[in-house]
């Protein structure tokens, strides 16, 4: 009755608290749990925890038999993002730290392996001050998109040698966004069709669009790092499996589905237009509208995955694992609505295109024992970057391509350890081309994670 207690205990802050995270493999985490991190995010063909329900829970299958282990993790991200307008002050984001709770109970009962655990699943975001170039002098400029998963895994030992698996994943997703965009951006959506207005306020947006200096801002936030002001819910899930091929290697596999994400929406949204150029009244004066947004169709990608584990001798072990994450099928436009009854009424429908490219990612790492209570970690997460260069943003700045990572775990006592990881994210640099703004954007990242297990 305790053990259920807590369990209830655990995804209940689990959910109230689920954070939004910052951009890795494109929105993705680099890996889940600090065992697979601390191996370059490998995951595929050995135990790596509760953590198997985020990676392949195929895995949860070579769990030894009648153990049941609780994991509680704690992460932090830390990038470092800068936004570079020539003959402006560079803009350095604010958004330096995110931290991320996750945790999973998982049982292995004979052929039976089965749980339920809270994890972040990824997202992006910045922030900017209001004097940033990025923010056009409209106010300050922020983005915050998170995905988070409540999972339900189930392994079967079909033989000794072959697990299979699956689960059912409630997904929740939120979003901020304060974001200004020039009236020439605006007009440059309008002519390609991917901004259009209907009702009686539509009338005034020719005007508002002929202004060169004109600027238009969509402000959207609760300010909080732990939710989104906009938010929707649906369903995704997985299915895996391992083999062992013989004692020393272990091959795996997993299909993780792309999300049913219903609209984020919320009501609570203001869009501005900052008149600078006196084309609809007096210069200079600001009109705002309070109204509904919805953030159409945004979801996650489908991500297959291969990989092996060689048992190499009793103290080491070496994994590699491939992805591939679908980024082109849901990253092709960013689709956003705005309705008010002010101005008489409007309803605009906006699409900026995003044209991602599908992501490959090569995971290699290895696990050394170097005595009974101590095992150390190293491994490399190795990717392209899927953001085309005509298509960056400041706000959605999800360009790292490799990291390099290393960890360790300690056991302390029969029934209980620790393990943690680091993950170093070089600097990667981008420049828009001069029809796209002519920006570059740096960003580079310093991660961790830390996971207390127990075992009943």
């Amino acid at each position: 009755m305790k053990m259920n207690k807590l369990v209830v205990a655990m995804f209940a802050a689990g959910v109230m608290a689920s954070p939004l995270a910052h951009a890795t493999n494109g929105m993705l985490m680099e890996g889940y749990g600090p065992i697979s991190t601390g191996m370059g995010g490998a995951s595929m063909a050995f135990d790596n925890g509760a953590a198997a329900m985020a990676n392949n829970p195929a895995t949860l299958g070579l769990m030894e038999d009648g153990t049941s282990r609780l994991d509680v993790a704690i992460g932090g991200l830390h990038p470092s993002v800068t936004s570079k307008m020539a003959g402006m002050p560079d803009a350095n984001s604010g958004g330096k730290s995110y931290f991320m709770p996750a945790g999973g109970w998982v049982k292995k009962d004979g052929p039976l392996a089965y749980g339920i655990g809270v994890f972040a699943q990824g997202g992006m975001g910045t922030e900017y001050t209001a004097n940033d170039w990025v923010s056009a002098g409209a106010g300050p400029s922020r983005s915050e998109v998170g995905v988070g998963n409540l999972i339900v895994p189930i392994s079967y030992n079909v033989t000794p040698d072959l697990n299979l698996a699956g689960s059912l994943d409630f997904v929740w997703g939120g979003m901020d966004l304060q974001m200004a965009m020039s009236s020439g951006q605006m007009g440059a959506l309008a002519a390609g069709g991917n901004l259009t207005a209907t009702g009686a306020g539509a009338a005034g947006l020719p005007f508002f669009l002929a202004g060169a200096t004109n600027v238009g801002y969509f402000n959207f936030t609760d300010g909080s790092s732990f939710s989104g002001k906009a938010n929707s819910t649906g369903f995704a899930g997985k299915l895996g499996m391992t083999y062992k091929v013989n004692k020393q290697l272990t091959v795996g596999a997993t299909y993780h589905s792309k999300t049913s994400l219903g609209d984020m929406t919320t009501s609570g949204a203001q869009m501005s237009m900052i008149d600078n150029a006196g084309t609809m009244g007096p210069a200079g004066t600001t009109y705002t509208l309070n109204g509904t947004v919805s953030i159409v169709n945004f979801q996650f990608p489908e991500t297959y995955g291969l990989g092996m584990a060689l048992q190499a001798n009793d103290d080491l072990m070496i994994a590699v694992d491939y992805k591939r994450i679908g980024w082109a099928k849901v990253m092709k436009n960013f689709q956003m609505t705005f309705s008010t009854t002010g101005m008489g009424g409007l309803f605009m429908d906006m699409k900026m295109p995003q044209n991602w490219a599908d992501q490959d990612v090569f995971n290699i790492g290895l696990a050394y024992r170097t005595s009974p209570e101590l095992t150390l970690r190293a491994g490399a997460n190795l990717a392209n970057n899927p953001v085309p260069d005509s298509t960056v943003n400041p706000l959605f700045p999800a360009i790292v391509k490799d990291h390099f990572t290393v960890g360790a775990g300690y056991t302390l006592s029969k029934v209980s350890e620790v393990n943690a990881s680091l993950v170093y994210v070089p600097k990667v640099t981008v420049t828009a081309p001069a029809a796209s703004g002519g920006y570059s954007i740096d960003h580079s990242q310093l991660n961790w994670q830390l996971m207390y297990s127990h075992s009943f």
